[in-house]
């Protein structure tokens, strides 16, 4: 039986690369669920952060950037993934940056079904005086389809609860569809992937090629102990000494930032071998993609 009132709903959030959904969705969830970086496409899958209170379930879809040039296999299976969120939700969050509204932006939103409910997040308003937002905010006015706009910095966290209680209405009336503790969907298994993928973005920035990914091939708890073997996969072989670095310096520091930050995320003590591996043109590859956890 739903309780009087009580509503649930998914919420795609959508938008260019590098507009801040990752971190929206964090910031909403209040919880580090999606990775982020200052690298592009860091997100490419899928990831559901859930928001409970005590009147909703807000179940937040973070999605991969959009991409309007299909350069490979990997962009266009992002592309798939986008469009299938964009179906199968109740509602569709919107993130542009603030300053920053283009024929990109405008393509996304004209993937969004003609039904569906349409609200805008302009992130980054911090990075903007208020004499240079209002005069942007006012470009959307004219927008058709959009039922709210809400300017935010979720970065800073601010206006995310103003968000929160601009979407609470357009959920439909429904029960929970997860666990009031539950904070995402996804495993144990494919959190460390990609808290290992995060780390290899951030510890080596600029130096990671767009063809790395990070594949789990055996994950193991015993107790509170895990033991996790991952195999970070570059598509030439050139790209693997760059990630291991002089006597393996620099995939040391990945190896050891990512355990630090497994070992906070479970709870418990983490033991954790990572090797890089070649799979030439996996980027390209339909049967290596679905192999790596891409669908």
């Amino acid at each position: 039986m739903i309780a009087e009132g009580h509503r649930c709903g998914l919420i795609a959030v959508v938008g260019r690369p590098n507009v801040g959904k990752s971190t929206l969705t964090n910031a909403l969830v209040g919880d580090h669920i999606s990775i982020t970086s200052s690298k592009p496409q860091t997100t490419r899958h899928q990831v559901k952060g859930i928001l409970s209170t005590p009147g909703a379930q807000f179940v937040f879809v973070d999605t991969p950037g959009f991409q309007v040039k299909h350069r490979d296999a990997l962009n266009r299976v992002m592309n798939r993934s986008v469009k299938r969120a964009l179906r199968d939700v109740d509602v569709v969050l919107m993130v542009v940056e603030a300053g920053k509204y283009g024929i990109d932006d405008q393509r996304i939103i004209a993937q969004v079904p003609n039904d569906m409910p349409l609200v805008l997040a302009i992130n980054k308003i911090d990075c903007m005086t208020n004499a240079q937002l209002l005069p942007f905010l006012q470009t959307f006015n004219e927008l058709p389809r959009l039922l709210h706009m809400v300017p935010v910095s979720a970065e800073k966290r601010r206006n995310t609860a103003r968000l929160v209680a601009v979407l609470q209405p357009m959920l439909p009336l429904r029960e929970s569809l997860f666990d009031e503790d539950a904070l995402t969907d996804r495993s144990e298994r494919f959190l460390a992937a990609e808290r290992i993928r995060e780390k290899l973005f951030r510890q080596l920035g600029d130096e990671v090629p767009y063809g790395a990914s990070v594949l789990i091939e055996k994950f193991e708890q015993t107790g509170n102990l895990r033991r996790i073997f991952a195999s970070i996969v570059v598509d030439r072989a050139g790209h693997k000494p760059i990630l291991i670095g002089a006597g393996g310096k620099k995939m040391k520091a990945v190896s050891t930032a990512a355990r630090l930050d497994l070992e906070k995320l479970f709870g418990g003590k983490v033991y954790l071998e990572v090797w890089v591996k070649v799979r030439s043109g996996w980027t390209d590859n339909a049967a290596m993609l679905a192999g790596l956890g891409y669908d």
